[in-house]
């Protein structure tokens, strides 16, 4: 065993253990049943990330390092994890039917799934940039593949091309920034790194490795000027996966984001908060305004999304713990919401029909209410308006950007969610006020809908009843190196 490695390391990290052995099993389990067992496969998954999410409660008032300060085992990393594996479940209930209709091979496409889970959960815990560097290739390898894994479908193919090229061109740019701060700080431990680094915020190579390190991360959030690979991205990689890259990914490179500048560049504040105030206000005023003209609802959402990482960055620029409470609690409702989305579109893909096209959506609620009544309440979550959970989570965002001084950014916010209604609405409109398409009629599968269901309930529910929520929230926060929260207060 290496120095400083204990036993006790291994148990600490035993979620992360419990899913890789998950993984494994699924391979093994699709070589050893017969062929068109894909719901039995899916089942499986689902096993092993119930078994991943249940490894978690004995930790959840842990708060340690592990291995010599690798991977940080804490209540903002739990948060995280449960969200990643929450994603990942309803990722493989929307996939049961898709991957039929597709006729692709579910074994290699659940245990990719499990991988880029893996990778988000190293990412939210991780303090020392090699660890986060190989949670993110680990992430970002598997939706490599997943973005292709339909071979006939040429959209599929080109987004898988145009995502790892653009990918690796933004990894490069991240490493270098990481470098640089390396090479600066002698460390590669995040909190190690953030002592040494008070005193030196006038250093231009430090300035440079910020705005290289914000740069790589951009990217993965699709932050605008970064945000070019996403709309084609989302629109020809297989619809489970494009709901899936944009919550897990999504939310796994917001922890690595807070992660790097809270924990490892607390006295670098005033430099990367106007830097990632640009990006708040250029994310979301783009990205609404070119969701404004998509006819096609995959390209629709993969701009709405950009958007909503824009509101997103409006806790990273706040920088207290109330920011940091609602980042949380706007990626935990931003994912019920954004796949239940995802879920309907599924629900509408058939043999005759792709079901991504607007005009798809004509008459829904005639062929199939319950579908339109979801659909309705997502869309209504997305553009913020209440009871839904939607509206508690840009609440919170806006609240906590008032609260720290930047009532200038919040009124932004509340103008670009008033654009964003636009395209929301048109939705319902071709859902209950234009006619009805001819086609086979949507079906509703066993699996897609529980996972509608689940969407629906917490959309909701933590629309209606949202305490329970903001206190995890805040508790979480809390644990995210408190002092260097205070630090970048001041």
């Amino acid at each position: 065993m290496p120095p400083g490695i204990t036993f006790g390391d291994f148990y600490n990290i035993l979620p992360e253990l419990v899913l890789t052995a998950g993984s494994l099993v699924v391979l093994i389990a699709d070589v050893l049943l017969p062929r068109r067992s894909g719901g039995w496969l899916a089942w499986i998954t689902l096993i092993v990330i119930g078994a991943t999410l249940a490894s978690l409660v004995p930790f959840r008032e842990t708060r340690v390092e592990v291995a010599n300060g690798l991977i940080a085992v804490d209540q903002f990393a739990l948060f995280f994890k449960v969200v990643f594996l929450g994603a990942a479940a309803l990722t493989v209930l929307m996939s049961v039917r898709y991957l039929e209709i597709e006729g692709a091979s579910p074994g290699e496409y659940y245990f990719l799934i499990l991988c880029a889970t893996l990778g988000m959960m190293i990412m939210a815990g991780g303090i020392d940039l090699i660890t986060i560097f190989i949670g993110l290739e680990t992430m970002a390898v598997s939706f490599y593949i997943l973005a292709g894994f339909i071979k006939p479908n040429q959209r599929s193919n080109e987004a898988a091309v145009k995502y790892f090229l653009l990918g690796a061109f933004s990894l490069g740019i991240l490493l270098y920034g990481m470098s640089l701060m390396y090479g600066l700080s002698g460390t590669t431990n995040l909190r190690v790194m953030a002592m040494t680094f008070a005193g030196q915020e006038s250093d231009p190579r430090l300035i440079l490795a910020v705005m290289l390190v914000a740069a790589g991360v951009g990217f993965k959030i699709a932050a605008v000027p970064f945000h070019m690979w996403a709309p084609d991205v989302y629109e020809g990689a297989p619809t489970p996966i494009t709901a899936f890259l944009s919550v897990g990914s999504t939310a796994a490179s917001f922890a690595m984001l807070l992660r790097i500048f809270l924990e490892g560049l607390p006295s670098m504040k005033p430099e990367w908060r106007v830097l990632f105030e640009g990006l708040a206000i250029v994310t979301m005023t783009v990205g609404n305004l070119a969701a404004l003209t998509q006819s096609n609802l995959k390209r629709m959402l993969a701009y709405s999304s950009i958007a909503h990482a824009g509101y997103v960055l409006i806790g990273v620029v706040a920088g207290t713990p109330r920011g940091v409470a609602a980042m949380l609690i706007y990626v935990l409702v931003y994912a019920f919401m954004q796949l239940g989305a995802f879920i309907v579109i599924v629900l509408m893909r058939r043999q005759d029909i792709v079901g991504d096209e607007l005009k798809d959506f004509s008459g829904l609620h005639v062929r199939h209410p319950f579908a339109a009544f979801a659909m309705l309440m997502f869309m209504l979550s997305l553009g913020g308006i209440p009871p839904t959970a939607g509206f508690m989570g840009k609440f919170w965002l806006f609240g906590a950007a008032i609260d720290a001084g930047y009532v200038w950014l919040a009124v932004i916010g509340v103008l670009n969610s008033a654009i964003s209604l636009y395209y929301y609405i048109r939705i319902v409109v071709f859902m209950y006020v234009k006619k009805e398409t001819a086609g086979s009629e949507p079906t509703m599968s066993p699996a897609l809908g529980i996972a509608l269901a689940v969407a629906v309930i917490a959309t909701i529910a933590l629309g209606v009843y949202p305490r329970l929520l903001f206190e995890l929230a805040e508790a979480s926060a809390r644990t995210l190196g408190a002092a260097a929260i205070t630090t970048a207060i001041r």
